[in-house]
């Protein structure tokens, strides 16, 4: 006969099975028994009223980036920089600087800072005639302006796309969270 026990016909524990068994009865009995036992009780307090919920901070609008220009006069040798937001414009001698966007690369990758500029000459007006010029396409340039860079400018290469002007020389820096 094989060892083990013999409950009834067809029904036969070995001494493995039996041991798991009753360590599953055992486990399940301790925790019907935490179940039943009496918790001790909770002090109440008067009547309270429910915690108000919080309500949601409105999140603050995402900073605006800020192009951080530099621009040189070549006539006197001053420096200045610039910090003009997206969306603004600023001026520097006879030139008016509108930033379109500026984009940083995150700090992860290779450096580089990129901005759209619009750059726009206010030459001085002379007193003698002018010839008659076409009015100019471009709704923000008035009667003697004109547009001298419209594009991208980048930190690490100002070469790649500068300014042409033969008096000022504008260059970007960085592109910064305000």
């Amino acid at each position: 006969m094989r060892p083990g026990l013999f409950l009834t016909p067809g029904l036969f524990l070995t001494p493995g099975l039996f041991l798991t068994l009753t360590g599953l009865v055992l486990v399940s009995g301790a925790t019907l028994a935490q179940q039943a036992a009496p918790r001790p009780p909770v002090a109440q307090s008067p009547v309270q009223s429910p915690a108000p919920h919080p309500l949601p901070q409105p999140t603050p609008p995402p900073a605006k980036p800020v192009a951080v220009l530099q621009g040189l006069d070549k006539v006197t040798a001053r420096v200045s920089k610039l910090n003009i937001p997206v969306g603004e414009v600023a001026t520097f001698g006879s030139l008016t600087v509108n930033i379109d966007a500026c984009i940083k690369r995150p700090p992860e990758e290779p450096p580089e800072s990129a901005a759209f500029l619009r750059i726009i000459d206010h030459p001085a007006q002379s007193t003698a005639p002018q010839k008659a010029t076409a009015v100019p396409s471009d709704p923000f340039v008035a009667g003697g302006d004109r547009v001298i860079f419209s594009g991208w400018m980048f930190a690490s290469s100002p070469a790649l796309h500068p300014l042409e002007h033969p008096v000022f020389d504008i260059i970007l820096l960085d592109c910064r969270a305000r």
